[in-house]
């Protein structure tokens, strides 16, 4: 894989690619470089865009499409689309209501969503910002930015594109959007670093009984690095610490499994097995769940969990179809 990405720019590569395979849901333009849906409901009246760095597919083109998301911006391996691809993006996604902008919680995100934002109210499209800071292994007092968004950006990408289909108003999603996030916390660690694009090695070393134990999207090393528990342990503390730092709300969840692109479906989905039971045991219920790699970090061996409280009224986003390459539901799941 590392071969493959230092030849030549492996982005536009993979985009056209994408582009190629789902052609009858998206289509891709290259200058600017953004994705668009070919189709959505009739009755959205407001564009949903997202995006950032490559390296974390399917997010976020993967998700584009009825149901979902119009528009994506997406960056180079980590980096934050320019102002403007999202500007691009923002005004073929818009729509009579104006355009949402569901941005993760990082400076260049944000900087460069917002640059974009300035010039679309200039150009007189209305626009909000849904940002996402779900990540607990950044929230301390010596992290600037506060929380990182993660894994939960694609639960509220679902529940706010069902939401817009059904023709809400521009600040009615903006404030859902807020709730959907605030809602939501997660939590990754790994056993094995990504594979650096520039040098071919790990990023960085651990070592074979290590584990980092909040571990960041684009690689970012945890804070800690502990001894590997046996998975039970590992799972019982993480949803100790998830559930914590959740708000108070209902006792139904929607849970997110999620690989970090060198963790096999296998071990996914016993993992999965390993919070089902213990949220059981703990009173709460699963409404809703995905397993598999929808967040990754290039190829790093590891997993996050992410925890959504599902209040009663956002089921039935939750349970709407969908059509997106990376996100199928054909008809309402009860």
């Amino acid at each position: 894989m590392s071969l493959f990405l230092a030849e030549g720019d492996p982005v536009t590569l993979a985009l056209r690619g994408f582009a190629r395979v789902h052609a009858d849901l998206v289509e891709l333009s290259e200058d600017p470089v953004f994705l668009r849906a070919r189709d959505r409901d009739p009755r959205r009246t407001v564009g949903l865009v997202s995006g950032g760095g490559s390296g974390h597919e399917p997010l976020h083109g993967g998700f584009l499409g009825r149901g979902m998301l119009d528009a994506v911006a997406p960056g180079q391996v980590f980096a934050s689309p320019h102002n403007r691809q999202v500007l691009a993006a923002s005004r073929a996604a818009a729509g009579p209501g104006g355009v949402i902008h569901i941005v993760k919680n990082y400076t260049g995100d944000r900087i460069n969503f917002g640059i974009a934002a300035e010039r679309l109210r200039h150009d007189g499209i209305e626009v909000r910002r849904v940002l996402v800071d779900d990540d607990l292994a950044t929230e301390s007092a010596e992290t600037a930015t506060g929380r990182r968004g993660t894994g939960a950006t694609v639960i509220v990408e679902k529940l706010l594109g069902a939401a817009a289909d059904e023709g809400l108003g521009l600040d009615e999603l903006a404030a859902l959007g807020a709730r959907f996030a605030a809602a939501s916390r997660s939590l990754a660690v790994a056993a094995r670093a990504q594979t650096s694009p520039q040098t071919g090695a790990p990023s960085f070393e651990l070592g074979p009984d290590e584990l980092e134990y909040g571990v960041g999207i684009h690689g970012e090393r945890a804070a800690k690095t502990i001894t590997r528990p046996p998975v039970g342990e590992l799972v019982t503390r993480m949803l100790d610490e998830l559930l914590a730092g959740l708000p108070p709300g209902p006792d139904d969840l929607v849970v997110l499994v999620n690989g970090l692109g060198g963790t096999t479906q296998l071990e996914l989905y016993g993992v999965f097995d390993q919070v089902a039971g213990e949220l059981s045991a703990r009173g709460l219920g699963v409404r809703g769940s995905l397993v598999g790699t929808y967040v990754p970090a290039l190829d790093m061996a590891g997993f996050s969990l992410t925890l959504t409280r599902l209040d009663p009224s956002w089921d039935r986003w939750w349970r709407a179809p969908a059509m997106t390459p990376a996100f199928v539901r054909l008809e309402e799941n009860r």
